[in-house]
């Protein structure tokens, strides 16, 4: 089961930033990208519908037989994990907002949280801004346009930069210096959010993080591939295999999946 490989799924083609994460911490292990860019965003379904896609990637992913999925989206985190987690045996990743780090380091006691409106609504994202950051202002911003955006092709465009900074405005009027990216497309968005913010904002994202846990947990259930064959990286996608290519580069091909 160890050669076996790392079942990774997003609602498009954010979660490659979480992937390449894995890829620079675990360069042993193959792994299998799911992105489910037909179905993009998930952050306007309601938790059935999120939890019925999570479901179907995970069913995939498991008939390639992975050992660990890792749900690389943080809506489907905050809305399927344990629903994912009580029905299936293999172990599960999530991810979530880190609101943690920015609380515990604000200096202005006033921090950003950029994530979709179904992260921000989940009964996870306000236990976990409870518990961590009840003593500090917390500014939460849907994202909205902006999955549908990257996903059509728009990483770089104008339209992505204007959109920014109307979603960035209502955060800097409150002083924020912490911005937190709650969502795995955001940190693709980081050269134009450095343009964009003053000096004294830090973003936070939750990549390494997550690749850490990965290991970890790998290590914990003795899953980890020791062997010496060339590992394995396969790219699925149900939308547009351009903008999945775009951000992974020439050395990894994307198929299409009709699912």
């Amino acid at each position: 089961m160890n050669t076996q490989p790392i079942g990774i799924f997003d609602s498009g083609v954010g979660g490659t930033s979480i992937w390449k994460a894995i890829y620079a911490v675990l360069q042993n292990e193959s792994t299998i990208y799911l992105a489910d860019s037909a179905n993009a965003p998930y952050g306007n379904k309601t938790e059935k519908e999120i939890i019925a896609l999570c479901v179907k990637n995970t069913e995939y992913l498991l008939s390639k037989n992975c050992k660990i999925i890792v749900v690389a989206c943080n809506t489907a985190t905050t809305n399927a994990i344990a629903y994912l987690r009580s029905k299936y045996s293999v172990p599960f990743i999530g991810i979530e907002p880190a609101i943690k780090p920015a609380a515990l380091q604000t200096k202005t006691h006033a921090i950003g949280i950029l994530a979709t409106q179904g992260t921000l609504s989940s009964a996870l994202f306000s236990s976990a801004s409870k518990r961590f950051a009840s003593h500090i202002k917390v500014i939460e911003q849907v994202g909205k346009g902006i999955v549908p955006l990257i996903e059509g092709g728009g990483l770089h465009s104008n339209k992505m930069r204007i959109l920014l900074k109307t979603l960035l405005q209502p955060m800097l009027n409150n002083n924020i210096d912490y911005l937190v990216l709650g969502c795995t497309h955001y940190p693709y968005l980081i050269p134009m959010l450095l343009e964009l913010l003053p000096s004294r904002v830090n973003i936070i994202d939750s990549g390494h993080a997550v690749a850490k846990q990965t290991k970890l947990i790998l290590e914990t259930h003795g899953l980890l591939n020791l062997s010496t064959n060339t590992p394995t990286r396969v790219f699925y996608t149900n939308g547009n295999k351009d903008v999945l290519q775009s951000l992974l580069g020439k050395p990894f091909n994307v198929d299409f999946l009709d699912f």
